[in-house]
């Protein structure tokens, strides 16, 4: 079981018969970088709307602080590690997701490398939110708040050797070369992939 298909599938039933708190269930699907997370999550959110649970999907990485930002503090070399993202105010909308009517919330464009201001929408329609990023099951200050608006959780765990060629792969997509790939792969995502797995949280489902 290691297509996003098979994994969605396996899910499903899961997800659909877990109790939940609010108007809508809010399943936390959480990672390292460069572990499916974004593309398990539209699988999901499909699959759930085709068996008629309306479903959407909201990435954290909208949550980024501007560039502008990270270089005023320092980190810009750290982007992606958790001082690097507004937790308060995804602490915010998470509780919005849950309970109410419609709610706007920002996307990040990877292309463009930062975050674009409620570029997406949650209807009255949506039964069921998929919410997906590194940081949702992470034992730290702030994050670890989040935990109790979760209605089912969901880890990846991915193994580091598996993780590092897919994010070397990645930079080398975006036009780094191959030295400069690894050394952003392994300065800055594997450390942040060690530290989102030295300190999880426990998952109701781990893939």
């Amino acid at each position: 079981m290691t297509s996003p298909e098979d994994i969605a599938g396996a899910l499903l039933e899961r997800v659909l018969s877990a109790p939940q708190k609010g108007r809508r269930k809010l399943v936390a699907l959480a990672g390292p970088p460069a572990s499916g997370k974004s593309t398990l999550a539209e699988v999901l959110a499909s699959r759930l709307t085709n068996a008629g649970c309306s479903a959407s999907v909201v990435g954290m990485d909208g949550f980024h602080l501007d560039n502008r930002v990270l270089l005023l503090r320092g980190i810009s070399d750290r982007k992606g590690s958790p001082e690097t993202f507004d937790v308060e105010g995804f602490l915010r909308l998470v509780p919005a997701l849950r309970d109410a009517e419609q709610v706007y919330y920002p996307t990040f464009d990877r292309e463009e490398d930062l975050a674009r201001s409620a570029a997406g929408i949650i209807d009255a329609q949506c039964e069921c939110v998929v919410i997906e990023g590194n940081y949702l099951l992470f034992d730290a200050p702030h994050w670890r708040d989040l935990v109790p608006h979760w209605d089912l959780t969901v880890r990846l765990d991915v193994p580091p050797k598996v993780l590092k060629q897919r994010l070397v792969q990645r930079w080398l997509d975006f036009g780094l070369p191959g030295d400069q790939a690894e050394k952003r792969a392994m300065a800055n995502d594997m450390v942040n992939a060690t530290m989102i797995a030295t300190h999880a949280l426990p998952a109701s489902i781990t893939v």
